[in-house]
């Protein structure tokens, strides 16, 4: 069978993601009811939680990161009025509350404490131990209140037959059944920042040149999250920011989206396939974000095999080294908790992919 160069890759692989696009757009639409069903349930039984709205156009809520695996945030409500930290403490406790002889380690990177007095306002919830030790909002013990109200509302709304409990994990996984294939779901409470930017962000960088200075103001007008990520520490994501970014990546244009989005397609189809991915969607969006930085001018996004193989090979780069920065916070690598072994893998395909740019046609 005849193979498909760089060249043919555009037309071939278009057809693919518009197929893509339509099957996740099915699968989204059952998704969204499910979800805000259950989080409408949620809501009702602890008003902390706050229901995830259904959207007949995109949902901020809902992050695609592979074809079956979605992440939905679900608003924290109760907390208003943020600010920094400004007073450094020490920490003396387990997650059961007794009295540990050494600190707990410090939040690197993308993690950070949350305390409830970092908020001008807050639900007297917020206080309570179930949630609470010393001042601080405990993540572990979040999810834990949280997993119970998703059991809880899966009875409640008949659902059993259709959403299941996925169990092993740290994070609240469900499993979502939809009438073309099986799709899992992280939920991830979130509490959001609006309108303020984390200190840990520091972005943009001098003399960057993309995106422009307007953009750049836009885009942390629309502050971050917090989700709860780990035992102790509560992990900075800027989802709504980084959904912005991609919107309007060609206003010049430029072939920008359509690489991101063949580079997408090749990783799902022999790069890097399952459910469960080493290498998703953000991660592709990180890299594409760095190389539109490096490369601020439509002249680099006018041909589209050469901005294609520039895009894979900062991908390969990334990948081989196993060090991929997060796009706003610099000393934050997203490889630092992945599987090496299938990191390397995925290097190995990319390497023989460069070597002899081409595919099998479908």
């Amino acid at each position: 069978m005849k193979s498909l160069t760089v060249g043919g890759l555009e037309d071939c692989l278009l057809n693919k993601v518009d197929l893509r696009r339509q099957q996740i757009s099915q699968a989204m639409e059952e998704v969204q009811k499910v979800i805000h069903h259950l989080t409408t349930n949620i809501s009702n039984q602890d008003i902390r939680f706050q229901a995830v709205p259904y959207s007949d156009t995109y949902n901020e809520n809902i992050k695609v990161l592979a074809p079956s695996q979605f992440l939905v945030t679900v608003p924290i409500k109760g907390l208003a009025g943020y600010r920094e930290a400004r007073e450094q403490r020490w920490r003396y406790y387990t997650l059961q509350g007794t009295r540990l002889p050494c600190p707990l380690r410090d939040p690197e990177g993308l993690q950070q404490w949350l305390e409830v007095e970092q908020f001008m306002k807050s639900l007297w919830q917020w206080h309570e131990t179930d949630v609470n030790i010393d001042g601080d909002i405990v993540p572990a013990k979040v999810l834990l209140v949280f997993r119970k109200l998703v059991e809880n509302a899966i009875r409640t709304c008949h659902l059993s037959g259709k959403v299941s409990m996925l169990g092993n994990r740290s994070a609240v996984w469900i499993a979502v059944e939809t009438s073309a294939y099986q799709v899992e779901l992280e939920l991830a409470p979130a509490v959001e920042i609006p309108t303020t930017w984390s200190e840990k962000a520091r972005w943009p960088r001098c003399l960057q040149r993309w995106p422009s200075q307007e953009r750049v103001e836009c885009i942390k007008s629309f502050g971050f999250n917090l989700l709860p990520c780990s035992n102790y520490h509560w992990q900075l994501s800027f989802l709504r920011a980084e959904q912005v970014l991609l919107e309007q990546l060609d206003e010049d244009g430029g072939c920008r989206r359509k690489c991101f989005q063949v580079m997408r397609q090749l990783k799902e189809d022999v790069w890097c396939p399952g459910n469960r991915p080493v290498i998703t969607s953000h991660h592709l969006q990180t890299v594409l974000f760095w190389t539109c930085e490096k490369y601020p001018h439509f002249k680099d996004w006018k041909v589209f095999s050469k901005a294609f193989l520039r895009l894979v090979r900062k991908l390969h780069k990334c990948v081989s080294q196993h060090f991929l920065k997060h796009y706003f916070v610099r000393n934050s690598n997203l490889f630092q908790c992945t599987n090496l072994i299938e990191l390397d893998a995925v290097a190995q395909k990319l390497a023989t992919f460069l070597k002899n740019p081409q595919i099998s046609p479908p």
